[in-house]
């Protein structure tokens, strides 16, 4: 029997339904997905139960879509660790930037058992002190808890809400087009947990030409799940999540920061050993067998949207 959490009732008939799941060959859809990773001369990859199910439950159990994604999940950690990867998971500016919870994942889904919610403070953090890739490296630690820990995010995939509140022109100009390349590319390709939509709230007009900007770098499903609700984002979002699933701070339901952030990081500290071990898996590209993936290429080179008027 495969070594997974049952899905409550209402999650399973979705993944049926939705996904293609079958729980009858569940078994062996794991067992044909392990032995390819353990063929792949160049892959070091974990190949417990509960980590693959999240690559085929995200693909819809397209085998061939699966063994894309967890190639280029770990070819990209390893070819931009800085980027993608937790570097010292004990280091106190990390557990700083941790406990300011720049990203925090809401308790109640979205309608009760729909997607997850996932409220993100994008201009909490000191940008003198941190940069986005240290934002990044966050939150790609939180998106391998969820693969893990939560089914509603791994079924039903996730909301995510970006607070724009106190965000400032030195926040603007982290967000390089290879910055943005970098993050939308793990998103769409090598993760297996699917964005629904994303929408921003407090965002101010000055920064209309910045999004307009970073839409063009994304791909076309991005683009279409992203909303700009500015200043007067209370309609337009509640239409889409109700007030109630915000958190407190927004009048909502759902928690209050201080819970989440407490909360996150007892999940986060049951998984230090975990992120201890990562840097055992990843791969090695003198033993592909065929072509890679020119990502240097894909992401271009270093440049920044300093010439943009975002005051």
């Amino acid at each position: 029997m495969p070594d997974l959490r049952p899905l409550p009732e209402d999650l399973q008939k979705i993944a049926c339904e939705e996904l293609n799941e079958v729980p009858e060959r569940i078994e062996q859809d794991l067992q044909d997905f392990r032995q390819w990773i353990e063929k792949q001369p160049h892959l070091r990859a974990r190949t417990d139960d509960q980590f693959l199910i999240s690559f085929l439950r995200g693909c819809k159990y397209s085998m061939e879509k699966a063994k894309s994604k967890i190639d280029k999940y770990y070819t990209l950690r390893t070819k931009y660790p800085d980027f993608y990867t937790i570097q010292n998971i004990d280091d106190p500016k990390f557990i700083e930037l941790f406990k300011l919870g720049v990203g925090l994942s809401l308790p109640t889904p979205l309608n009760e058992n729909g997607p997850r919610i996932q409220y993100i403070r994008t201009g909490i953090y000191s940008p003198d002190k941190y940069n986005f890739a240290d934002i990044m490296c966050l939150a790609n630690g939180t998106h391998e808890m969820s693969m893990r820990e939560d089914d509603y995010c791994v079924v039903n995939g996730y909301v995510q809400i970006l607070d724009m509140a106190n965000y400032t022109t030195a926040h603007a100009l982290q967000m390089t087009p290879t910055v943005v390349k970098k993050m939308s590319t793990f998103a769409e390709d090598a993760t297996p947990l699917r964005q629904r939509a994303v929408h921003v709230i407090n965002a101010p007009a000055s920064l209309e030409k910045l999004f307009n900007m970073i839409k063009t770098f994304l791909p076309v499903k991005q683009q279409e799940r992203l909303f700009i609700h500015g200043t007067n984002w209370q309609e337009p979002l509640f239409k889409n999540v109700p007030q109630k699933y915000l958190p407190k701070e927004l009048g909502g339901e759902n928690g209050s920061i201080n819970e989440l952030i407490q909360n996150h990081w007892e999940i986060f500290q049951k998984y230090r050993d975990h992120f201890l071990e990562e840097h055992k898996y990843g791969v090695d590209e003198k033993l592909r067998v065929g072509p890679s993936v020119n990502y240097d290429e894909i992401f271009g080179v270093e440049g920044s949207f300093r010439k943009l008027q975002v005051d």
